[in-house]
């Protein structure tokens, strides 16, 4: 049975990587009391084991993923990024390089605490801190060695490898059981009500509503009266009752069995039902004006639009709500209801003296023809319709992948941030420039939900399946001392680090705290772990603050290991 697995496996490799998936997830899905592995950590064992059978799987495909994964993250939380760098942000680039600092002496001591050669203290480094870049850094340090051997210096590389391979699943899997769990569970964080708290904060006290979710309060409601005889609105047209009510407007009129539109012209009669849409205050109290408050006949549609108009037009930039009202004149605003105001993503109070700037976003209420006598004097419309701005997609995707292949040095090593943090930075920007020049960019929420977890659940299982075979077979060859040390060198500093940036630092935010945690580590699988347990993109801020300095500082140390650690093989 299982030879037919691998043969299996081996002509079509795409079905090992989603029956991983597919694995990983339903692993992920069990408990043992409060602890819950999680889909990401699932699909990582999952795959290890999965991996036993020497799968080929094109390792680009991981990096492609991953990048997808990557840019969905930073779109997700560009506005929020940016409006939170703020000197709160030093605090965290201090956490930063303390975390990578500890790492560091964690792997010193080990190195000379077990007698280990250069290439395996660098390799635990690689694993245990879960920075690949170790692996070129630290081998090229290598290989420049004085008064060593050429065979010494093959050895030395290997065990870069040997060590990575070693440490590496703990690597990734010990961070996503601290944030995901352990902290948590010390500090009785619920990390979804959280999430939602901070959400919070950052839109200015609105809640974030769960999916299928809605807010059942409307500003602006529509209601139904039949006009008496002695009814105000009597042989009065439908512009003449907009004037006189201000902020309410008759929509259609029913009058024997037939519906007419209400144009500016059209008198209301007695006998008439007249639907009218208007604010809650307005029409709380117009039954005196127009009758009774009557039901609508169930063949009866008034059709509305919500539309969003960014705001552009000079005249009215620098000018407040109640400004812009009063100067739009009746015969044109009647039927238009500002119901919002937004700014870089952001809502704002609702207030008739809020001043308006250019690019705010403007959500309106009203029938599409009130509202399209309305957009021409405000800005352009946003479309409603959810659909992926592949240009600027593209765009984005490419400039990250190019941003990823820039190099730069630091005291004389070469540095680069991959195309991981290279994407991240372009979807942060792009993110951004949706939220302020909301007519670019758009990338709708399911469509960035679907790669950010897509991209994730492909690159966790290919990391799985590619390590699984070279960490059993050297877990067998050097024991499980190396192991270990890899655990102690991935779960020390984050328990150092945490809560001296908890208390120290006063980094007390339960999602900055653990953002912090993993960007220290630049600890991907363990990032995306936490957003999965937070359901929003509230760690993005403080995970790519700290992911930054996590890949400078981390790459630095492959060469420092090889230069301080003096034992050869």
């Amino acid at each position: 049975m299982l030879d037919y697995v691998d043969k299996l496996f081996d002509a079509a490799p795409l079905l090992a990587l989603f029956v991983t998936i597919c694995l990983g997830y339903v692993v992920g899905k069990l408990t043992i009391g409060q602890f819950v592995l999680g889909g990401v950590a699932g699909s990582l064992l999952v795959g290890v084991l999965i991996g036993q059978l020497n799968i080929e799987i094109d390792t680009a495909m991981k990096s492609v993923f991953f990048a997808l994964f990557i840019y969905a993250v930073g779109y997700q939380g560009g506005p929020q990024f940016f409006r939170s760098i703020n000197r709160r942000s030093l605090n965290m680039l201090v956490s930063a390089f303390v975390m990578c600092l500890v790492g560091l002496i964690c792997v010193l001591v080990s190195a000379w605490a077990f007698d280990l050669d250069r290439g395996t203290a660098a390799g635990l480094a690689a694993g245990g801190l879960t920075q690949s870049a170790i692996i070129g850094t630290a081998g090229d340090a290598i290989a420049k060695l004085s008064g060593v051997t050429a065979e010494q210096i093959k050895t030395m590389q290997t065990n870069v490898a040997v060590g990575y391979a070693v440490c590496y699943i703990f690597g990734n899997l010990g961070p996503i059981i601290m944030v995901t769990w352990f902290f948590p569970m010390v500090m009785k964080w619920d990390i979804r009500q959280e999430a939602l708290k901070l959400a919070r904060e950052m839109s200015g006290g609105k809640a974030e509503l769960e999916a299928g979710q809605f807010n059942a309060i409307r500003k602006i409601v529509t209601r139904v009266y039949k006009v008496s005889d002695k009814s105000k609105a009597a042989g009065k047209t439908a512009l003449e009752i907009d004037d006189e009510l201000s902020d309410a407007a008759v929509e259609e009129i029913l009058r024997n069995g037939e519906t007419l539109p209400a144009g500016d012209d059209t008198k209301v009669e007695a006998g008439d039902s007249v639907a009218v849409t208007g604010r809650v205050d307005v029409l709380r109290d117009s039954a005196p004006y127009f009758g009774e408050e009557t039901t609508a006949p169930d063949s009866f549609q008034l059709v509305e639009e919500h539309r969003e108009i960014i705001l552009t037009q000079p005249q009215f930039i620098g000018k407040s709500i109640g400004e812009m009202h009063d100067a739009i004149d009746v015969e044109t605003r009647h039927g238009v209801y500002l119901v919002a105001v937004k700014r870089m993503g952001r809502d704002l109070p609702m207030l008739a003296g809020l001043e308006l700037h250019k690019g705010d976003e403007l959500l309106f209420t009203g029938a599409p023809k009130d509202l399209n006598r309305v957009q021409s004097l405000i800005g352009y419309k946003i479309t409603a319709a959810a659909v992926t701005d592949f240009v600027f997609f593209g765009l984005g995707m490419s400039i990250g992948i190019l941003l990823g292949l820039l190099q730069f040095k630091v005291a004389g090593i070469p540095v680069t941030i991959g195309t991981g943090g290279g994407c991240l930075l372009s979807g942060l920007t792009f993110g951004w420039l949706r939220s302020t020049h909301p007519r670019f960019a758009a990338l709708p929420t399911g469509a960035s939900n679907f790669l950010r977890d897509f991209g994730l659940a492909v690159f966790v299982a290919i990391v799985g399946i590619s390590a699984g075979p070279q960490a059993i077979t050297t877990m067998k060859e050097y024991g499980v001392t190396l192991f270990f040390l890899g655990v102690g060198v991935t779960i020390i500093p984050q328990i150092v680090v945490f809560y001296f940036s908890y208390y120290v630092l006063r980094i007390q935010n339960p999602i900055e705290a653990l953002g912090c945690v993993v960007g220290g580590r630049s600890a991907n699988p363990g990032f995306a772990a936490l957003l999965a347990k937070a359901g929003n993109a509230t760690p993005v801020v403080s995970f790519t603050v700290c992911y930054a300095v996590a890949n400078v500082f981390l790459t630095i140390w492959g060469p420092l290991i090889v230069g301080i650690i003096t034992k050869n093989p």
